[in-house]
């Protein structure tokens, strides 16, 4: 204990009260950056020493490959990123399915979506945590900084940077899940008008997808990613599907259930839009119900905290200023 009592002496005397753990940081800092090289080396495939060395093969640029070169340079730059994926992704399935799939429905549908989420959280995590020594040190120096302040100056900002992202993602999903619910009822009218005017339901998708772009850009997306895949050739059960798991809401899981039951019995897709449609205007209208039912209960507090007291002071003021003044 003596020894240890004596460098946090020295250190002290040296840096100042916060010398330990300035030191310890310092330590914890060095490795960190000892690890990470480690941590992010990644191994070696032991097929590419199967593919063809292209590395002395002279390099032609032509007009005819000058797409396929872009191409390639966008893939290198969109995957700068991919030797750090074994420490960027989750490596159980499950979860990279599940992340992957939040992310797709928040609105990002690039291959190393996930890789940038979790980068963002490195960096803003780390950034956070040195400005947050930064500060405190700083503090420090101009008045002496208990522990207990010293610890939650250093530690929230880094958990608050480390959860920033997250919360965005979440925010962006909500808000795109609340554009979707709320452009899906005209959506569906416009597609039954369409399939009504003599349109197929693909042709409605995509007309759909042009008209109500301006309004509800996220729905929109989705019907054009829909159409987009069954010009490819993809199988509409599929695509719907795949839609559904997109979204991630019972209002497209329904409809998408009701277009594949429509199109497996035979019956019409007109008639299957008409009352389809009908029950989402009837449940907007719930919707809009609920939400002002409850609005006399969130103004409740309001009412107690800016009208009662005025009131009182208005009722009771004249007489304790009467019954003040009589003694």
């Amino acid at each position: 204990m003596s020894l240890f009592s004596s460098i946090s002496n020295s250190l002290t005397d040296l840096f100042g009260p916060l010398g330990p753990l300035l030191v310890l940081g310092g330590i914890g800092l060095v490795l960190i950056v000892a690890t990470l090289p480690f941590m992010l080396r990644r191994p070696e495939d032991p097929f590419d020493k199967l593919k063809p060395n292209k590395a002395a093969a002279p390099r032609r640029v032509t007009k005819a490959a000058t797409p396929d070169a872009l191409r390639r340079g966008g893939n290198i730059k969109a995957d700068k990123l991919e030797r750090f994926a074994h420490f960027l992704e989750p490596q159980d399935k499950e979860q990279m399915s599940a992340a992957r799939q939040k992310m797709m429905r928040a609105g990002y549908r690039s291959k190393n979506s996930v890789r940038i989420f979790h980068a963002w959280q490195f960096v803003l995590g780390i950034g956070a945590l040195l400005i947050g020594c930064i500060y405190t040190y700083t503090m420090n120096q101009i008045i002496p900084v208990e522990m207990k302040n010293m610890v939650m100056w250093t530690i929230l900002p880094a958990a608050a940077g480390y959860y920033l992202p997250a919360y965005w993602v979440a925010r962006r999903l909500q808000t795109r899940q609340q554009q979707i619910v709320e452009g899906f009822p005209d959506a569906l009218d416009m597609m039954l008008v369409c399939v009504e005017a003599g349109q197929s339901l693909d042709q409605s998708i995509s007309r759909v997808a042009k008209e109500i772009g301006g309004a509800y850009p996220a729905l929109a997306e989705e019907f054009d990613i829909v159409a987009q895949e069954t010009r490819a050739g993809k199988e509409r059960v599929v695509v719907l599907r795949d839609m559904s798991d997109r979204v991630g809401l019972s209002d497209i899981t329904s409809f998408v259930t009701t277009m594949i039951q429509s199109a497996s019995f035979g019956t019409s897709i007109a008639d299957a839009l008409r009352v389809y449609s009908a029950e989402m205007r009837d449940k907007r209208v719930m919707r809009a119900e609920e939400k002002a039912n409850t609005l006399p209960t969130k103004l409740t507090l309001g009412t107690m905290m800016f009208t009662v007291p005025p009131l009182l002071v208005i009722l009771i003021g004249p007489s304790l200023y009467g019954i003040a003044t009589s003694f």
